[in-house]
């Protein structure tokens, strides 16, 4: 949930842009910060940032900081250097799941696919698996590649919500290597 008040309804024109697929963290993040705007999904930073510079969106929902590895790059260097006014700002709880096609058993698993945000939040944890981590573009984006790919070696780590989505068995929640692994996002506006 929001650790601060949301912003006015008027302040985000009906759409906000986040980086991700569809049950990213960003989705959630936006659902929860703006639930009267659609949410509009965007490939990479850069894109979600350009969508609301063009008045594609009237805002974007981005990463800025994780309690477990900083800095979320290359998002907060591109939010300093967007010059676009923050207009609020959330903390959230973040619970990553290492998720797999339904039959897949946690002991077949070689690789997790993740951001490399996500990864650098459980790298103890999947080392621990012996499992090897692969680097994707979004946490519910590889949740999504790995159910169309079908193969029980692969896993993805991600939300629970991407499970669901995308219609894949959760192998082990709370993966994260901190207990407080929290994400703090900021609002942007033009």
């Amino acid at each position: 949930m929001a650790s601060v008040a949301r912003p006015p309804k008027d302040a985000a024109g009906g759409r906000c842009a986040y980086q991700g697929a569809p049950g990213a963290f960003s989705h959630e993040a936006c659902i929860d910060l703006r639930p009267w705007d659609e949410p509009v999904a965007y490939d990479s930073f850069e894109a979600a940032i350009g969508a609301l510079k063009a008045g594609e969106v009237g805002c974007a929902l981005i990463p800025v900081e994780n309690t477990t590895i900083g800095r979320v790059e290359p998002a907060a260097t591109l939010v300093e250097k967007a010059g676009l006014t923050a207009v609020s700002e959330v903390w959230r709880p973040i619970r990553l799941a290492l998720m797999a096609p339904a039959g897949a058993r946690l002991s077949d698993i070689k690789t997790a696919e993740s951001h490399p945000a996500a990864l650098g939040q459980c790298t103890a944890t999947l080392a621990s698996l012996g499992v090897e981590p692969v680097e994707a573009f979004d946490t519910a984006g590889a949740a999504r590649a790995v159910a169309e790919a079908r193969d029980p070696t692969r896993a993805a780590v991600a939300p629970a919500r991407a499970a669901e989505v995308y219609e894949l068995s959760i192998l082990r929640n709370d993966i994260q290597d901190s207990a407080d692994n929290r994400t703090r996002f900021v609002l942007l506006s033009a």
